[in-house]
């Protein structure tokens, strides 16, 4: 099974703004990262996006890091865009994520599609619940642990 690294945890107190990398948290059952402004009782409770993703949006000439594209935990090493609605993976020794969604659309460009001309927390960032909760920490592990069968990549 396909494994990552957690780079950084990050939270904001609203929807719509940049986080800030804390370094660890708790991930809630059924709600999300604890103190983030996107936790709650729906589908999309947990946002993830690849340093990979991040490192494109450099090459641009932006500068930007972990947390600048609203996202709850940036990984390293695990390709985020390839897994399946369904998917469930576990973080750090043990919360249990399924992932919910693949990529969103923005209804309004942020201030990083004005900067850059392009975002890659659309295409590249995915959502996830949080189906057990527990510590989360820079340098966790990420692992998937079970894969749909029937689910279609990014569905």
């Amino acid at each position: 099974m396909e494994k990552g690294t957690i780079i950084a945890v990050c939270t904001s107190p609203g929807k719509g703004e940049r986080k800030k990398d804390v370094g660890q948290g708790t991930l809630v059952e059924n709600f999300g990262l604890e103190g983030d402004g996107h936790g709650g009782d729906w589908h999309r409770q947990v946002s993830l996006l690849a340093t990979e993703s991040i490192d494109k949006m450099r090459a641009a000439g932006l500068d930007v890091g972990p947390g600048d594209f609203a996202e709850n935990l940036t990984t390293r090493g695990i390709n985020l865009c390839g897994l399946k609605v369904g998917t469930r993976v576990r973080v750090g020794s043990s919360a249990l994520l399924e992932i919910s969604q693949i990529g969103k659309i923005c209804h309004e460009r942020c201030a990083i599609y004005y900067q850059a001309g392009d975002c890659v927390m659309p295409k590249e960032g995915i959502f996830a619940k949080v189906l057990k909760g527990g510590p989360v920490a820079h340098g966790d592990s990420l692992e998937v642990v079970e894969v749909p069968a029937c689910a279609e990549p990014g569905k």
